[in-house]
């Protein structure tokens, strides 16, 4: 652990558990989920008008535990701590700040490995289908429970900056702003095909078995899954990102070995991230959420952008990145041309960055600059 200035230091997971048979949630497909687990941390306090709450919202793979450590021994903090902390973007000085892990996630929420209570059993695939907009609706039930009637804001990146609009339109009145950062209002179709292609990788590992797989390492279908994760890997670096970082560089060799062993620092560089990827993550989790997102349409579901987001009352700041390929630039400014059609207040910045989709998670002055600022607006502007 690094005593970082600023930082959060130690914090706890907690869990909120709610909708409790018969009042389950309801989700989109028509099934009934409960009782339902959320994971959580807190970092700050809430004001005595309970004005100041921001909400945090993780990508595919994320967590619960965005800033700070757990223990004295963590190498790292959580995945946005640059962006959490004492006079930091997100201010834990002035604001009370919320992260939960999504439902049909494996980081303390329920999730498809969790256990069915109606039969004692890991739901694995019995587990129903859940939607972005499904996320959202258990995210309410925290919010409620720590007894924030409006959030000052909701932010996050990627399938994160989903949730955010999802929270502005579904809940109008509970969100004074939002912040989607490198996000989009559907997948594209080529967004859909890399999920597919991750989802087959895991699919097709014997050890998936039906998604009815052990506990014990050799009982997991790691292969597949590590497959996976480093095709998304690729999808979330810009091609300038990857040679800058690995070019056609030799692994640990100074000539080709001429079999199928590893040659290039970039195969080692993502058999690392694939190897690293299956110690903290769950294969069935890894289906459920990816097809979320797939699932995920804005237009489809309102019948055009512009509907969409016809009763927002949130200000919105958009972010998009330079390099970013797998939700670039242009989807973002759909999002504010749909806002702009209905003189809803927008600011929009594409920040130059060459690392691709990742370019969210990695510390960048700009987003220092421009979130903190939105923020103090939307705070001084009385929407909360």
């Amino acid at each position: 652990m690094n005593n970082d200035n600023g930082s959060v230091g130690l914090v706890q997971t907690k869990t909120l558990t709610f909708a409790h048979p018969p009042d389950e949630l309801i989700l989109e497909s028509g099934a009934r989920l409960g009782p339902i687990t959320l994971a959580y941390e807190t970092y700050g306090k809430l004001d005595s008008q309970r004005s100041n709450a921001i909400l945090l919202v993780h990508a595919l793979t994320g967590d619960a535990h965005v800033a700070g450590y757990h223990t004295h021994a963590d190498r790292k903090p959580g995945w946005w701590d640059w962006m959490v902390g004492s006079g930091r973007p997100f201010d834990t000085d002035r604001y009370f700040v919320v992260c939960s892990n999504v439902i049909g996630g494996c980081q303390g929420s329920t999730g498809p490995r969790s256990i069915n209570p109606a039969t004692g059993e890991r739901y694995n695939l019995d587990f129903p289908m859940v939607t972005i907009g499904d996320m959202v609706a258990a995210q309410r039930y925290l919010v409620d429970e720590l007894g924030i009637d409006r959030l000052l804001c909701v932010a996050g990146g990627s399938m994160g900056g989903m949730q955010a609009l999802e929270w502005a339109i579904r809940y109008p009145e509970r969100v004074a702003s939002v912040i989607p950062i490198a996000t989009t209002s559907r997948l594209s179709a080529q967004g859909i095909a890399f999920n597919q292609v991750g989802r087959r990788a895991i699919t097709a590992d014997n050890k998936w078995n039906g998604g009815n797989y052990g506990v014990k390492p050799d009982e997991l279908p790691a292969e597949g899954l590590a497959v996976a994760r480093m095709l998304a890997h690729i999808t979330y670096l810009s091609e300038e990102a990857m040679h800058a970082k690995f070019g056609r560089r030799l692994r640990e060799k100074e000539r080709y070995g001429f079999d199928f062993s590893i040659d290039f620092e970039v195969e080692s560089y993502l058999q690392h991230q694939g190897e690293s990827f299956i110690r903290r993550f769950d294969a069935d989790s890894y289906l459920y959420i990816s097809k979320a997102m797939d699932y995920f349409d804005l237009p489809r579901q309102y019948g055009s952008l512009q509907n969409a987001f016809a009763g927002v009352q949130a200000g919105f700041l958009l972010l998009s990145f330079s390099s970013d390929w797998l939700f670039p630039t242009v989807h973002s400014k759909e999002i504010v041309r749909a806002l702009m059609v209905n003189r809803k207040d927008v600011t929009f910045c594409e920040i130059p960055s060459p690392y691709g989709h990742d370019a969210f998670l990695i510390e960048n002055e700009a987003m220092k600059r421009i979130v903190p600022a939105f923020l103090n607006r939307m705070a001084s502007s009385g929407r909360h």
